[in-house]
C-alpha cells in the first residue's frame, strides 16, 4: 500500500477535520439517542474513545456526568478547547482524560460504558479486544451496561475497489476553502478480517490551489465480539442495534 501516516496522527487532516467529517456522516445519526437511552437519568458514563468530544458534550448536555478517555493528544486537545467554551454548569459534568482503553483503571465504576464510532475496531481482535472488554467490566457494577459500536463484517468484506480519482467527499468549508477526500487504496484480508484503506485528504484554497494534502492509513478489524466479551463477564443484554446500515451497537451486561 501507499506510504501514509496513521489516521488521527499529529499533523493529519483527519484529526483537524474530524468534527466536520463526522457531522456530515448521516450513518451516525441517532447514536447519541441510543446511548442516552441505556443510562439512568443523570447517570455517570465512561466513554472509551472520546475523540474531540462530540458525544461527551452531547451526553453531558442531556444531564449525564461523562468521563471521556482517548489515547490521542491531538483529539483530546480539540475536545478540551470545545469544553472550555461551554457554560460552567455543563463543564462541571465533563471530565477528559488521556488513557489507553486496553489498560485503563480509574478505580471507580459508572452506570454505563460506551465505546462509540468503531473505536474498538481500530485495534486488532484478540488480546486488545479482550483487554478492552475487561476494562469496561472493571468500571461497571454488577448489572451495568457496556455498549460497543462495531462495523458490519459483511460490508467490510464486500466493499468495491475504489476509484482514486473520484472524491468520496467534496465539501466547502464556508471560508472559500474546500475539503476533498479520496480513497486511494483498499484491501480486505480474510481470516484476519482486516480492512485496510489509504485515504487522502486534500485541502484547497479559495483559488482551487491545493494548500495541503495528507495520505492516511485507516484500518478496521472485526470479529464476533460475544465470546471475547464473555471472558470479562459481559453477556449480551439485547440483540445488536443497527446504526445507519453500516454498523451495530452491541450492548452487554456485566454479570
Amino acid at each position: 500500500m501507499a506510504k501514509a501516516k496513521p489516521y488521527y496522527a499529529p499533523g493529519s487532516l483527519s484529526a483537524v477535520f474530524y468534527d466536520r467529517i463526522t457531522g456530515a456522516d448521516a450513518k451516525l445519526l441517532g447514536d447519541e439517542d441510543i446511548y442516552a437511552g441505556l443510562a439512568p437519568d443523570a447517570g455517570a458514563l465512561l466513554e472509551l474513545g472520546a475523540g474531540t468530544g462530540r458525544l461527551t458534550i452531547g451526553l453531558a448536555a442531556r444531564g449525564f456526568r461523562v468521563c471521556g478517555v482517548d489515547i490521542s493528544p491531538v483529539m483530546l486537545s480539540q475536545a478540551e478547547a470545545r469544553v472550555t467554551g461551554l457554560p460552567p454548569d455543563l463543564r462541571e459534568r465533563i471530565e477528559l482524560r488521556r488513557g489507553d482503553m486496553t489498560s485503563l483503571d480509574l478505580k471507580r465504576t459508572f452506570d454505563l460504558v460506551i465505546c462509540p464510532f468503531f473505536t474498538l475496531a481500530h485495534v486488532p481482535t484478540g488480546a486488545a479486544w479482550r483487554n478492552t472488554f475487561a476494562v469496561a467490566a472493571r468500571h461497571l457494577p454488577s448489572g451495568g451496561l457496556a455498549a460497543f459500536h462495531l462495523p458490519k463484517l459483511e460490508l467490510m468484506r464486500g466493499l468495491e475497489p475504489p476509484d482514486p480519482r473520484r472524491p468520496v467527499l467534496d465539501q466547502h468549508l464556508g471560508d472559500g476553502r474546500a475539503l476533498l477526500l479520496f480513497v486511494l487504496e483498499r484491501s480486505f484480508k480474510e481470516g484476519a478480517n482486516r480492512l485496510e484503506q489509504v485515504l487522502e485528504y486534500v485541502l484547497a484554497d479559495e483559488t482551487g490551489r491545493i494548500a495541503h494534502r495528507s495520505a492516511e492509513r485507516l484500518t478496521y478489524y472485526m470479529t464476533d465480539p460475544v465470546p471475547l466479551a464473555a471472558t470479562a463477564g459481559l453477556v449480551p443484554d439485547r440483540p445488536p442495534i443497527d446504526l445507519g446500515g453500516v454498523g451495530d451497537i452491541f450492548v452487554f451486561r456485566k454479570l
